[in-house]
This record gives structure tokens, sequence and C-alpha cells, in this order.
């Protein structure tokens, strides 16, 4: 935005669109697809810059991933990040073995908070609905997951607290990562 618009918005502005694709969230600020693109394009290169340093998994998440995967869980991953950052991500996080799907926001036609990023993962992990929970710290993550059919999960170590989630009902608040390991669709 500084290079683009000279000014820096605040936070709140920018957490608003927490969830959804980079290009979803530049349309706050412009209806140009041209300058959309621009934009766009300056954050892509910022990102490749920077990711690697600034990337970090919350406290507690890699311990419970890995746990699940040593369960016999399977586990999709959707992002509102294009395929190869998310899958950047995971690497820095060295968890880059443990998803058995990961859907980026440049695989499907409908990104969060439509429901087609998790039907996506669900088709290709061979589930259905019934046998999923949708594990998010965002509306965007939440309304995605309840318009997919599955249980959802309020992760409230991201950015958002429960005030701010709490008219999505999700069907879980999670307030530590370790508390995934206790969760079932069935439940």
């Amino acid at each position: 935005m500084r290079t683009h618009r000279g000014m820096v918005p605040p936070d709140e502005l920018w957490l608003k669109g927490v969830g959804t694709p980079i290009r979803v969230q530049l349309r706050e600020w412009s209806e140009d697809p041209a300058e959309i693109e621009a934009m766009a394009a300056t954050y892509s290169v910022y990102n490749l810059e920077h990711h690697d340093a600034l990337v970090r998994p919350f406290d507690g998440i890699v311990s419970a991933v890995q746990r699940l995967k040593e369960a016999g869980k399977r586990l999709g991953l959707v992002t509102s990040k294009v395929r190869n950052g998310a899958l950047r991500g995971l690497k820095v996080a060295g968890l880059e073995q443990a998803f058995d799907v990961v859907v980026g926001a440049d695989d499907v036609r409908h990104p969060k908070p439509h429901p087609e990023p998790v039907l996506s993962a669900l088709a290709q992990l061979g589930e259905r609905p019934g046998e999923a929970v949708f594990i998010g710290d965002s509306r965007h993550d939440l309304e995605c997951g309840r318009a997919a059919g599955v249980k959802t999960a309020a992760a409230l170590w991201g950015p958002f607290d429960r005030a701010h989630l709490a008219d999505l009902e999700p069907d879980y608040w999670l307030e530590h990562p370790r508390e995934i390991l206790t969760l079932t669709p069935d439940t």
C-alpha cells in the first residue's frame, strides 16, 4: 500500500481480510483489475524476499500436527495463500510431509468463505463432511467450514478473540494447539 497508495492502512483494516486471498483483500482499495494485479505483484515480491525470516508456527502447532499424524489422522490444509506459498510455509515449519492434501487459493475457483476449498480437500481425502473438523482462526475460515457442512473449531491463538468469532457459533473453542488432539467430528 505504501508503494501504490503512499500510505499504510491501520491493522484493523487488514484484519478484516484475514483468511481471504490477497487479491480479494486488495479489492478493499481498488476496483481496477490492473491495479489489483500490480499491488498483488508488489506483495508477492516482498513476501518471497522476507517469507522465511518472518513465518513462524504458533507455539504448540508443530507438536500437535505431528501427534495427529502419529495417531494415523489424515490431514488437509485449506488456505487463502497460493499453494506454493503454503508449501513454503510448511517447509519452514518442518511440516512439509504432514499434510495429505493442501488446497490453496489458486486451486479453487471460489476461495474462502465459499465452501469449495474445504469440499475440495474432503474430496481429495475421500472423506465426507461429517467425518471432518475444520480449524480456523478467522471469520472466513469458520464461515467456509460451516458452509461445507463440517464441524468447525475456532483457534483463539490467531488474530481474533472469542468475542470476534462468537456469533459464528463454532462447534469447538481452542485456546491452545494441544487441544486439537481432543477433537472428533462425531461429538
